[in-house]
């Protein structure tokens, strides 16, 4: 019962993953992190098919082994999150737009002081 929960939420992830994957602001890598981890106490083969894919299989095997995220993904994130802020703030104005400064900030912050 344990790998049937496993893979379904390994599949959830990878569903989330591929909305991600069209939608410029929703994180791609992240969920595929996830479902991953997933995959490797439910279906250890479908996790090696996500290890095995030619786009997010060596970001995922980077993360796995070194912990490192490329500087390309750094820029991409770290633009998302300002232009998140930016529509924030023209949209809910003050003091709504401290919410995505902030996780940018954060999350950000991390993000950048990772290997690459």
């Amino acid at each position: 019962m344990r790998r049937h929960f496993w893979t379904a939420a390994g599949l959830l992830f990878v569903g989330i993953g591929a909305v991600g994957a069209v939608l410029p602001l929703l994180p791609t890598v992240p969920f595929l992190l996830l479902a991953l981890f997933c995959f490797a106490r439910g279906n250890p083969a479908w996790e090696q098919r996500l290890l095995d894919h030619p786009r997010y299989g060596p970001l995922l095997l980077d993360w796995r082994t070194r912990r490192a995220i490329p500087r390309r993904a750094k820029w991409a994130a770290l633009i998302a999150m300002a232009v998140s802020v930016l529509v924030t703030a023209l949209a809910a104005g003050w003091p709504w737009v401290l919410i995505p400064l902030a996780v940018m900030v954060l999350s950000g912050g991390w993000i950048w002081t990772r290997n690459e």
